[in-house]
């Protein structure tokens, strides 16, 4: 993330990440991983790998599925909450760096790749298209999401995510901060028109130990509104309350059949990439 430009970023972070995956090779459409396993004994032979024969001299079987292209959906929660900052890094900074290296993993696999910004009252849309160019005006825009206002209410968002009756890969990542339910909303729409839906829930090491270094006064990003608290005296039980918050949101995630993933931004993206593509079972190290 010290790399400023996106593009470069999320080479860098995808190069580096496929070349520590063992016994695995990327095998083309839907962010989707082959796998090899030892050959056993009524296997189809048109199965078997010859160059890794060649390479091992033993047998095996390159397991993979119908290879398909597919579209793939990166939505960005850019409404003001998105600006709290720990250390250097925003929850921008993080959602930006985590969809490019997410636009540029599909993109390599020959997906079709799309972009969706929510913030104040409108939808910056970029419908998906698989080839150079529209990855490199994706990156231009991830770089240029400026967060203000709430988010956006849920007006459209049926119309926006119907436009296909292919089944579509939705990554949404926000820090679910609403005040009317509105991305509960959004979800349930995304869940009815029956896309997969990924959300990366992105929370701050400071918001999850309330170590905010001697302040006292808070103010609500969204809304403007402030409160006074002592840190040291609320600490346990804004920490109960917020593991508690956490652990309801995944239980509502799991009823809708939503992969759910909290994610600290001093937590690598590698390792966000690596749960993703296990929850797919795609992957296996």
């Amino acid at each position: 993330m010290a790399i400023k430009e996106l593009s470069l970023s999320a080479k860098m972070t995808i190069d580096g990440f496929m070349s520590g995956i063992n016994k695995s090779t990327i095998k083309g459409g839907g962010l989707e991983f082959s796998q090899y396993r030892s050959y056993q004994p009524g296997d189809d032979l048109r199965s078997l790998d010859w160059k890794m024969f060649a390479r091992s001299d033993r047998y095996y079987i390159r397991e993979s599925e119908v290879e398909t292209n597919i579209g793939v959906r990166i939505l960005i929660d850019a409404s003001a909450s998105m600006n709290h900052s720990d250390g250097d890094f925003t929850k921008i900074d993080y959602a930006k760096y985590l969809g490019a290296s997410l636009a540029y993993l599909a993109n390599l696999q020959g997906d079709a790749i799309g972009l969706y910004v929510f913030k104040n009252s409108g939808i910056f849309s970029m419908t998906p298209k698989q080839d150079f160019q529209h990855l490199a005006r994706l990156f231009y825009q991830l770089e240029n999401i400026n967060p203000e206002g709430e988010f956006t209410k849920p007006i459209h968002d049926k119309e926006l995510f119907a436009g296909t009756q292919k089944r579509e890969l939705l990554i949404f990542v926000t820090d679910l901060y609403q005040t009317n339910d509105e991305i509960t909303q959004l979800l349930d729409t995304l869940n009815t028109l029956r896309h997969e839906v990924v959300v990366f829930h992105v929370v701050s090491r400071n918001e999850l130990d309330l170590d905010f270094k001697g302040y006292t006064t808070f103010e609500d990003l969204e809304t403007g509104e402030t409160i006074q608290i002592d840190q040291a005296k609320a600490r346990t039980e804004y920490k109960a309350k917020f593991t508690s918050y956490l652990e309801e949101t995944r239980m509502k995630m799991l009823d809708r059949r939503i992969f759910y993933r909290t994610i600290s931004t001093d937590e690598p993206l590698e390792q966000a990439l690596r749960d993703f593509l296990k929850q797919r079972s795609k992957l296996r190290i």
